[in-house]
Parts: structure tokens; C-alpha cells; sequence
């Protein structure tokens, strides 16, 4: 059985995130077919295990993410180049050193996320690196997955490359009732509240978000995300804690919890404006939420332009209002977001063209490591 290294994820078990929930899918649908061993971060953990679910764990001494996710990935692929039949890539931090690595094992598949250079997080020198490697990823992978239309076709013109459409699977989420325990902890009621999850970053458009539901005091925002990972969050946090309708909650890691607070809102508001088919709006169509989503081609071509769209705070505000009078219909939206997720946004579909992909890197073997 052939070994694939899967490289650029916090590894597993994972605990939170789009890679996390990849690779556990990979895993667990294509065991049969391939060997896996996923890197994994050392940073923090305690009891190292030497396998999780019948899949080889490889630590790393550095963290995934961040500045140090630069060392973290080019370790991997250098132990992977001498060990593994094929490296799957997460993202493109570590491809600077690609030209290198492909010396050694050229059964590269590469995901380059959803353009990682563009996010404002980082300043103009980090954008700069980002967008290098992102272009030695492309150019020296054997393999290209787009997770979106709209990343397909920019690969296609910027690098004259062709890719395999691939996007996320979200029906891992499940529907639970509302608990009256979880009703007065965050003062909430089923179908009466907004809901977000995302990291708390600029182009995820949060402030927004916040201002726009400020002044709409009688409907909570429930909004989940990492606050206290950079100044940008804890000044959000900090300057809108005195509004009672405004819900802003620390990372929930607890699968079931979250889908408790997802699945009993009465909307889902996705203000992402960077990046590909994102997987907390996929689990939220899989959820059969009425989606209020920022308006870029992505988040578009995720809902085949049938969701609702904003892109300032006024045009959020008419949406609200239309919502309130019923001019526009959360059932009408539901069933269609519904309705794409379960045709498109399946694990098995997901998997199933992963292996199409791996098959064929593999049946073009160019050089073993063993």
C-alpha cells in the first residue's frame, strides 16, 4: 500500500477548522487505499501518540501556524521526500522550498488554500513571501486542487496551469435541539438569533458585522471566534462588551455544542472576503441555514448566487429589515442552501475525487523514496 504524507495541518486528532476536518475524512474514507501519516504539531501536547485512528502520526517541533508554519511545513516535506510514496500539501507556506524537495520525491499534490498573500493580517514583506511560495507550490507541484471555481480559474491566469476543482464536504454537522440550559446561559431562544464562526480577522469583515447589529438591539449575534489571538480581536471584544445583544464567545471545540448553537439560529452571516469555498459556510448550507454572505465571487460561486448578499454595513441593515418584514423568505433560503449542499458538499463526493487524484499521481510514479 502506497504511504501519502499529508502536510500543513495542525495534524490530529484535530480539533477545529477546514484542514482539520480534510484530513480526518482522508483518513478515515481512503484507509483502505492508502497509507497515511500526517504531520503533526509537538507545540503544547502532552501524551504524543504514535497513531490516531489507524492513521501514523509524525511530530514537528514547531506550531502550524503563524510564522513558525514556514519551518513546520519544509521539516515535513523533507522527512516525507524520503519516506512516502506522494505528499499532500495543505496550503503553501512551506513550497519555497519546493524546487528543492522535488529533486527527491516529484509526487507532489498541492491544495494552495484560498490565497493566502491577500489577507491583511500580514504586512506587505510577509504578503510578498506568501505570494512566492504560493507560486513555487503551483509551479513545482505535479498536482493542483482548487477548492473553488473562482481559485481555479485565477490559478489558470496567473500561472497558466490547469487544477482539479475539489471543495469541502460539511455534512458532518448534525441538527440538535436546543437545550434549556444552553436557552439562559447565552440569554438565547431557538430561531431568534444570528449566527457566525470564523477567525476574528480583518477580511472576515467582523467589525462590520458588529456595527451593523448594534443597531439592531433585539436580535442577538452570536459570533464564536479566536479573540484573543491578536489585537484586532481583543480591541473588538474590549469596545463592544456593554451591548447585551451582541454575543461574542471564545473557540467552542465541542462538535455537539456548536451544531446546538449553528442549527436553532435564524440566519447565518458569512462575511469572508477572502479566500476559497469556506467550510464554516458549507457545514451551514449542509445545516440548511438561511446564508447572509458578504458579496465576492467565492462566496457566489459557493452558493451557486442563490443566498443573500451584503457588502456594507447599509446593505446588511436593509437585509435585516427585509428579513423582519418578510420580504425576504428564511424558509425560501433555507431549503435552497439546503438543497446545493447535499448535492455538492458530501464527504464521500469529496474523498472520492481525492483518491481519483492520488491514483493518478501515483500511477505516473517518477521516483520512489523507498
Amino acid at each position: 500500500m502506497k504511504k501519502i504524507a499529508i502536510i500543513g495541518t495542525n495534524g490530529l486528532p484535530g480539533n477545529y477548522g477546514g484542514w482539520d476536518q480534510l484530513v480526518k475524512h482522508l483518513t478515515n474514507n481512503l484507509r483502505n487505499d492508502f497509507e497515511f501519516i500526517v504531520y503533526t504539531s509537538s507545540v503544547g501536547v502532552k501524551d504524543k501518540l504514535k497513531d490516531y485512528q489507524a492513521t501514523k502520526l509524525q511530530y514537528i517541533p514547531f506550531k502550524a501556524n503563524g510564522i513558525q508554519s514556514i519551518p513546520y511545513d519544509i521539516f515535513s516535506l523533507l522527512h516525507a521526500a524520503f519516506t512516502c510514496d506522494a505528499m499532500f500539501i495543505c496550503g503553501t507556506s512551506g513550497c519555497i522550498a519546493l524546487p528543492f524537495i522535488q529533486l527527491i520525491n516529484k509526487n507532489i499534490v498541492l491544495n494552495p488554500d484560498g490565497q493566502e498573500w491577500k489577507r491583511g493580517k500580514w504586512n506587505k514583506a510577509v504578503q510578498w513571501f506568501l505570494k512566492i511560495s504560493e507560486s513555487l507550490g503551483v509551479r513545482f507541484a505535479k498536482s493542483v486542487i482548487a477548492d473553488n471555481k473562482k481559485i481555479r480559474e485565477y490559478i489558470a491566469e496567473e500561472y497558466r496551469k490547469d487544477s482539479a476543482l475539489i471543495e469541502y464536504g460539511g455534512d458532518q454537522v448534525i441538527k440538535v435541539p436546543m437545550s434549556e440550559e444552553t436557552k439562559k446561559k447565552y440569554n438565547i431562544s431557538p430561531q431568534n438569533y444570528a449566527f457566525k464562526v470564523c477567525r476574528i480577522e480583518p477580511e472576515n469583515n467582523i467589525q462590520l458585522i458588529i456595527e451593523a447589529f448594534r443597531d439592531i438591539p433585539d436580535l442577538p449575534l452570536v459570533l464564536i471566534g479566536n479573540w484573543n489571538n491578536s489585537d484586532y480581536g481583543k480591541r473588538l471584544r474590549e469596545e463592544n462588551k456593554s451591548y447585551e445583544n451582541l454575543k461574542l464567545l471564545d473557540p467552542i471545540y465541542e462538535q455537539t455544542i456548536l451544531d446546538e448553537l449553528r442549527s436553532n439560529c435564524k440566519l447565518y452571516v458569512h462575511g469572508h472576503s477572502v479566500g476559497g469555498t469556506n467550510p464554516s459556510l458549507v457545514e451551514a448550507m449542509n445545516l440548511g441555514l438561511c446564508i447572509v454572505a458578504y458579496n465576492v465571487d467565492y462566496n457566489r460561486e459557493t452558493t451557486e448566487n442563490q443566498a443573500v448578499y451584503f457588502q456594507n454595513k447599509e446593505e446588511l441593515l436593509s437585509v435585516m429589515q427585509k428579513i423582519e418584514t418578510n420580504e425576504i423568505s428564511i424558509s425560501e433560503y433555507q431549503i435552497k442552501m439546503e438543497t446545493i449542499a447535499k448535492r455538492r458538499y458530501l464527504w464521500h463526493i469529496i474523498t472520492d475525487k481525492y483518491k481519483e487524484i492520488f491514483l493518478q499521481i501515483l500511477s505516473s510514479f517518477i521516483l520512489s523514496p523507498q
